[in-house]
Formats: structure tokens, C-alpha cells, sequence
């Protein structure tokens, strides 16, 4: 029978009180707090990549950031996260390279059932989110479950991403509508 995490890792209701997921989400938040408190370039920089799944060259992350786990986000080169950041990695979290992301950027993964009766429960479920590279989220921008972002879209300020966005366009919205493509 597949534990807890893998149930989320594979998109399946799963339980986050289960006492692994707690665990990690305990460990991922004293990194974060260590991360968040230090001042220095470097140790920050090691910090992340301790943090991170995986993290390429150049990467800003600016505090205050949070996440769930940390272990289940990538990011490329050259990208750069404002302040007050927030991305819940219940699932795989890829930023490609160059990814510009305004203040209060927020990319979620957790989903919870619409049916009262199941939420009640305690299940959660969590669908993966992609960046594409050279993308820029405007301030406030929420990203929410299961969406993809293709490469060199701009996502305007204050727009809620419900639904995959394809590449080379500007959208803008809540919910997040393609507004016209870049030339």
C-alpha cells in the first residue's frame, strides 16, 4: 500500500497530518526560518540549494519565502523570487530559467475536495505546477493546482492562473485569460 507522500506525489487524495508528511513539513520549516534570518549572500545561497530539490546558478529568493517542503521545488538559473513568495510543493514545482516573480507570488499545489463531507476528513490532493522559462508573474499573482505556464509569458499583476497559459502571450485576469501574444 503506497505511504502517504507517495499518494500525494502521484496527484491521489492523501492525509497531511500522516506523521512522515509531518515530519518533512516540520524540517522544511526550520530551513526556512534559518533561510529567512540570514543576512549573508552565500550561506543563503547554500541554504536554498539545501532547501530546493534543485537550483540552478544566479537564483534570488527574497525573504520572507514559504513552502511546505521545499524538497519538491526546482528552479533554474537566473530566476528571482520577491518578497513574501509562497509556493506550496505538495507536488513538483518546476521554474525554468529567468523566471521573473513580483512580491506575494503565490504557486500552489494543494487542492482540497469541493464535497464538505471528504474535506472533513482531512484528504488534500496536489497537482504540479510548471514555469516555463522567461516568464514574468506580476505582483500578487496566484498560480493554483495542476497548471503550466509556457515560456516568455508575461502574467499580469493580481491575475489568478486557474488553467494552463500557453507561451509567448500576455494574459491578465481573475480567472487568468490570454490577452494577446507577444510578437
Amino acid at each position: 500500500m503506497p505511504s502517504e507522500r507517495e499518494k500525494m506525489l502521484a496527484g491521489q487524495d492523501y492525509v497531511a497530518s500522516d506523521p512522515e508528511l509531518a515530519a518533512m513539513s516540520d524540517r522544511c520549516r526550520r530551513s526556512v526560518h534559518t533561510y529567512n534570518a540570514e543576512l549573508d549572500l552565500d550561506r543563503r545561497d547554500g541554504l536554498l540549494r539545501d532547501l530546493f530539490g534543485a537550483v540552478g546558478s544566479n537564483v534570488t529568493v527574497r525573504s520572507p519565502f514559504s513552502c511546505d517542503y521545499g524538497t519538491y521545488i526546482e528552479i533554474g538559473a537566473g530566476s528571482f523570487m520577491n518578497f513574501g513568495g509562497i509556493i506550496l510543493d505538495c507536488a513538483r514545482v518546476t521554474i525554468g530559467s529567468d523566471v521573473q516573480m513580483g512580491p506575494s507570488v503565490q504557486l500552489l499545489t494543494a487542492d482540497h475536495p469541493r464535497d464538505p463531507v471528504r474535506r472533513r476528513r482531512g484528504v488534500e490532493s496536489a497537482h504540479p505546477i510548471t514555469v516555463g522559462d522567461n516568464v514574468w508573474l506580476g505582483g500578487g499573482v496566484i498560480v493554483c493546482p495542476g497548471v503550466t505556464i509556457g515560456a516568455n509569458t508575461t502574467i499580469g499583476a493580481g491575475s489568478v492562473v486557474t488553467r494552463d497559459i500557453p507561451a509567448d502571450v500576455i494574459a491578465v485576469g481573475n480567472p487568468c485569460r490570454v490577452l494577446r501574444v507577444v510578437p
